[in-house]
């Protein structure tokens, strides 16, 4: 029997910016939709590795219990079926917290193929990135992009964010000594952090080598 096994570009603990409360945020490499305009290109491209997805539970067990949910992103988790789905069983059987998941496929492509998955998801954005559609909803990077309650604890956690304005941004330190942004900006946000740092002599940059995009 193969093990199922995960391409992940990060994890961290904790996130505030792509959901209520603290969060662990579980980023996936690989991504077939390829938005453009997207800010994370860097998780576009995919990889023959990956680690066992009970070493990725083990990895984030030590903060399950003192995170509100966890948030999972990429990168497009959906292109790793066999591997989100393990990853969402394993986290069903030890965490009570609520899960997002992000995908820029449409809503309707995921019922017909990965009902399973949804079913094991609380809160779900689906569509893709489209640059052209701004919108100053959190968590969201588009217009167009529309947030699924699929349970009774997404509702209760997530239904405030379908009318919420505005956002926020985190900035982690990583372990390399790197410096990275989480969350979903509102149009600008890069350029005035941008014109901040550099008034400290620091550059921002994205993957996609310019200022803008989704999370």
């Amino acid at each position: 029997m193969t093990v199922p096994r995960l391409s992940l570009s990060k994890l961290h603990f904790p996130i505030t910016a792509l959901g209520p409360g603290r969060r662990i945020g579980i980023w996936f490499q690989g991504c077939s939709i390829r938005c453009a305009g997207c800010m994370s290109r860097d998780t576009w491209s995919f990889s023959r590795a990956g680690e066992p997805v009970e070493t990725v539970v083990a990895r984030i067990t030590p903060w399950l219990a003192e995170a509100d949910g966890v948030t999972i992103s990429g990168g497009e988790p959906f292109d790793q079926p066999e591997g989100l789905l393990a990853l969402l069983a394993g986290l069903r059987q030890s965490f009570d917290g609520d899960v997002l998941a992000y995908s820029g496929y449409a809503f309707g492509v995921l019922e017909a193929a990965h009902g399973r998955a949804l079913s094991l998801i609380d809160a779900l954005i689906s569509e893709p990135f489209v640059e052209a559609l701004p919108t100053d909803r959190p968590i969201r990077g588009s217009a167009n992009q529309r947030l699924h309650l699929l349970t009774a604890l997404g509702a209760e956690r997530f239904a405030g964010l379908d009318t919420a304005r505005a956002g926020s941004l985190d900035l982690v330190s990583g372990a390399d000594g790197s410096v990275w942004i989480a969350g979903v900006p509102r149009r600008g946000d890069l350029h005035r952090l941008s014109h901040i740092l550099a008034t400290r002599g620091i550059r921002l940059a994205t993957s996609a080598g310019r200022m803008g995009g989704a999370s």
